[in-house]
């Protein structure tokens, strides 16, 4: 009895090891791929380290903070499970896009906020990488809030959980510095030439596109513009060391809250 407990016991770590690779190989492979395409379309110089430092700093302290954080825990409006699983993804999926876009809507309004996500838009040039580059205070807050909106709207599963994780690989794709433009259709999905307008250091294109997956929100709010050109990306200022990274929100000045005020013109 002792052996077969002990076989299953080392089976479960097994398993658990496996998983825990497989988080980290995926991202890793998608990232590897797209950044090989970008370098043979577009060559340029990037920020790559300043991004791996933020996206390491993001992952250690979520892994510190986060069984400290706990989101909603009162009962959901809706039962995933009890739900057909299209129809009950479809509800997550919708309500978690329509709450992130919300959050972003917000980060470019509240100056405390913006200071916090100029971290993500001080990437001089804008490409796979940049998706990881967030303040690491960035997740707590969502935890807190518009993620735990979602839950108490409706209770995910784990399928829809694991559907989500996956299609949430494709923010790689809409921050890659590849020249995908989709046109005519671009109200309907986010694509590198859509979201490259709303990282743009010209001023003529705040304020728009804050849509994360589905540009459905922007034309509802009236922030969605078609996509023209290619812009430059990037801020006046960027972290030039590690430390500035832990510290970025409280390091930045009146011009973080200046850029806001320019949105809102």
């Amino acid at each position: 009895m002792n052996i077969q407990s002990n076989f299953s016991l080392t089976l479960l770590r097994y398993q658990q090891a496996m998983n825990a690779l497989l988080v980290f190989l995926v991202p890793f492979t998608v990232i590897g791929v797209i950044t090989l395409l970008e370098r043979r379309q577009n060559p340029v110089p990037t920020d790559w380290l300043r991004n791996v430092q933020a996206w390491a700093l993001d992952v250690g302290v979520a892994v510190l903070m986060m069984p400290y954080l706990h989101g909603w825990a009162g009962t959901s409006l809706l039962d995933g499970a009890a739900m057909p699983f299209l129809a009950g993804f479809a509800i997550f999926l919708l309500m978690r896009d329509g709450t992130e876009f919300a959050f972003h809507l917000a980060q470019h309004n509240v100056p405390f906020l913006w200071k916090m996500h100029s971290l993500h838009h001080s990437d001089p040039e804008m490409t796979a990488l940049t998706t990881n580059r967030h303040f690491w205070g960035d997740r707590a807050i969502k935890t807190l809030t518009i993620w735990s909106l979602t839950s108490a709207v409706i209770s995910p599963t784990g399928a829809m959980l694991t559907a989500y994780a996956a299609i949430s690989f494709y923010n790689y794709f809409i921050h890659a510095n590849l020249k995908v433009n989709f046109g005519k259709l671009s109200w309907l999905l986010n694509c590198p030439a859509y979201h490259r307008r709303h990282h743009s250091a010209l001023p003529e294109h705040y304020n728009s596109n804050y849509a994360a997956l589905f540009p459905i929100f922007d034309v509802i709010c009236g922030t969605y513009r078609k996509p023209d050109g290619w812009p430059p990306t990037g801020l006046e200022v960027a972290p030039k060391r590690f430390g500035e990274l832990v510290a970025w929100p409280f390091i930045q000045g009146d011009e973080a809250a200046q850029v806001v005020e320019t949105a809102k013109a």
